[in-house]
C-alpha cells in the first residue's frame, strides 16, 4: 500500500503524476517554484527544468520562476545566457538580492571573485544583516578563493552569530587559521563557541583538541577529547582521537584500551591496529604487538608501515631474518622510494651474511640522496667484508665530503689506506682520527687488527696517548 503524501509534498506528487501520466495540471507560481527548487537541492537539473519550463507556461511573468531559470542556467555554465537574463530582471527589480547573488556567481565561475564580492554586497544591502548568513558565508567563500583569510574569517565570523549550527561555515573558519598557522586563535575561537554558542558540540571539541594537538599541547588536547566521548560515547572518531594523544603522552595502556573501544564500536582500521601494535611495542610486549601488525596487513595488505613494523621487531629480536626480508620486501613492494626500508633491507640481509644484497639495498638508499653516516659506513663494512677495497674508498671518501669530522670514517679510510700499502696517507688520516676521538681507535682493531697491532701503529698511538 502505497503511502499518503504529506501536504507539502502534494504539489510535487500531482507534478511527477502529471509526468507519468502526461497530462497538464494547473499549479500556482510559488507551487512551481516549490518544485522547481527541491529538485535543485536534491540535484535532479532534468526535473528542475521542466517544472521551470512548464512553470513560465503558465506564469510568464513570474520574477521567482525566471530566478530559478537563470540558476539553473549558471548551474550548466550557460552563462552568457544566465547573464541576459539576470540583466532583464535586474532592470525590472532592482531591489532583488537574488539576482545578485546569481549575477555574483557567474563572476565567481569565471574566477572574477572581487566583482563577485561586489555584487554579493549589493545583494546585502537589501537584506537584514541579521538574517542574511547566506550571502554573508557567500561573500566569505570568495575572500577564500582569493586566499584572504583574514576578511573571510571576518564574514564566516559574521555568519555563525546568526546561524551558530552551520558546520560548514564554522570548519571554514578553522581552515582559514590553520592555513595562516594561527592555531591559538583557532584554539580561542573555538573556546568562545563553546562558551558562548554552544558547549555541547561534539564537533567542536574535536577540532579544538585537534587544534591542541597540533601545538603539542596533549593534556588539553585529551581533555578536549574527553569531552567529545562525554558527548557522544558512540563516536569512533573520538576514542581514536583520545588513543592518540594518550601515545603521545606515552600513557600506553591507556591509549590500547581506547583503540579498544574503537574496535567495538565499529571494524577496525589497519592503521589502528598498526597503532595497537606500537603502543604493545612500546610496552616492549612484542607478541601482543606482532599480532596486531599481522592483523593490520592482513586488513590492508598494501600498509607498508605494518610490514616494516613486522620486519623490525623480527630483526630486534634477531630471532627470524628470513621473516624480517620477506616483509621488507612486502614494503617495498608498496614503496620503493623508501629508504629507511632500503636500510631495514640492507641491515636484515647483512644479519644474513647476504653481503652483495646488503650492498645493494645501501648503495639504494644513497642513490635517494640517503646520506647518513650510517649508511656510509654500512655500505664500507660490507664492501671491506667482501675485499672490494677500491669501492670501499670511493664510498668513505664521499662521506667524508658530508661528514668531514667523522672519527668514524677517518679510522676506516687510515685503515684502507694501510691495506692498500698507502702507509703515509694512512698515518696522516690516523692521526687525525685519533686526535678528533681517541677512545674509537677500537674501530681500527676490530676492522684492520694486523694493522692495528703492528708496533709502528702502537708506537703512534702511546705517543698521541701522552698529549691527551
Amino acid at each position: 500500500m502505497s503511502s499518503i503524501p504529506s501536504k507539502e509534498n502534494m504539489p510535487r506528487a500531482r507534478f511527477e503524476f502529471m509526468l507519468k501520466t502526461q497530462k497538464e495540471f494547473f499549479f500556482d507560481a510559488y507551487e512551481f517554484e516549490e518544485i522547481a527548487q527541491y529538485y535543485l537541492d536534491n540535484g535532479k537539473k532534468s526535473l528542475a527544468k521542466k517544472a521551470i519550463k512548464l512553470g513560465l507556461k503558465q506564469h510568464r511573468d513570474s520574477t521567482s520562476l525566471k530566478l530559478l531559470k537563470a540558476e539553473l542556467l549558471v548551474l550548466e555554465n550557460k552563462l552568457k545566457r544566465a547573464s541576459a537574463m539576470l540583466l532583464q530582471l535586474n532592470a525590472i527589480e532592482p531591489n532583488n538580492e537574488e539576482v545578485y547573488i546569481q549575477q555574483a556567481s557567474i563572476f565567481s565561475k569565471q574566477l572574477q571573485h572581487q566583482k563577485a564580492i561586489k555584487y554579493l554586497k549589493y545583494a546585502l544591502s537589501f537584506e537584514d544583516e541579521k538574517e542574511a548568513d547566506d550571502i554573508l558565508s557567500l561573500i566569505g567563500m570568495e575572500y577564500l578563493y582569493l586566499n584572504d583569510y583574514s576578511n573571510a574569517i571576518s564574514y564566516f565570523k559574521k555568519c555563525i552569530e546568526i546561524y551558530p549550527k552551520d558546520k560548514a561555515t564554522l570548519n571554514n573558519i578553522v581552515y582559514c587559521y590553520d592555513a595562516e598557522k594561527e592555531y591559538e586563535k583557532a584554539i580561542s575561537y573555538l573556546e568562545y563557541y563553546i562558551d558562548t554558542k554552544n558547549p555541547y558540540s561534539h564537533s567542536v571539541w574535536l577540532q579544538l583538541g585537534r587544534k591542541y594537538s597540533v601545538i603539542g599541547s596533549y593534556e588539553k588536547a585529551l581533555r578536549a577529547f574527553d569531552y567529545a566521548v562525554l558527548i557522544n560515547e558512540n563516536s569512533i572518531v573520538s576514542y581514536l582521537e583520545k588513543a592518540r594523544t594518550l601515545e603521545r603522552l606515552k600513557r600506553y595502556k591507556e591509549a590500547i584500551d581506547n583503540y579498544k573501544v574503537s574496535f567495538r564500536k565499529g571494524k577496525p582500521t589497519s592503521f589502528s591496529l598498526l597503532r595497537v601494535g606500537r603502543c604493545y611495542e612500546k610496552l616492549s610486549m612484542n607478541l601482543s604487538a606482532l599480532q596486531y601488525y599481522k592483523r593490520a596487513v592482513q586488513d590492508d595488505p598494501l600498509l607498508d608501515k605494518a610490514w616494516i613494523a613486522i620486519a623490525e621487531i623480527h630483526l630486534k629480536n634477531g630471532n627470524n631474518a628470513k621473516v624480517a626480508l620477506a616483509a621488507i620486501k612486502k614494503a617495498l613492494e608498496v614503496d620503493q622510494l623508501n629508504p629507511y626500508y632500503w636500510k631495514q633491507y640492507a641491515t636484515a640481509n647483512l644479519n644474513s651474511n647476504m653481503y652483495e644484497e646488503a650492498v645493494l639495498g645501501f648503495s639504494k638508499c644513497l642513490d635517494l640522496k640517503e646520506h647518513k653516516l650510517d649508511v656510509y659506513l654500512g655500505l664500507f663494512d660490507v664492501l671491506f667484508i667482501l675485499g672490494d677495497y677500491k669501492d670501499a674508498l670511493s664510498t668513505l671518501q664521499d662521506a667524508r665530503t658530508n661528514f668531514p669530522d667523522s672519527a668514524e670514517i677517518e679510522y676506516r679510510l687510515s685503515g684502507i689506506h694501510f691495506m692498500l700499502n698507502e702507509k703515509k696517507i694512512g698515518k696522516e688520516i690516523l692521526e687525525h682520527a685519533l686526535t678528533l676521538d681517541f677512545e674509537k681507535k677500537y674501530i681500527l682493531s676490530l676492522l684492520f687488527p694486523k694493522v692495528y697491532n703492528s708496533s709502528r701503529i702502537q708506537k703512534l698511538i702511546n705517543e698521541l696517548k701522552k698529549g691527551f
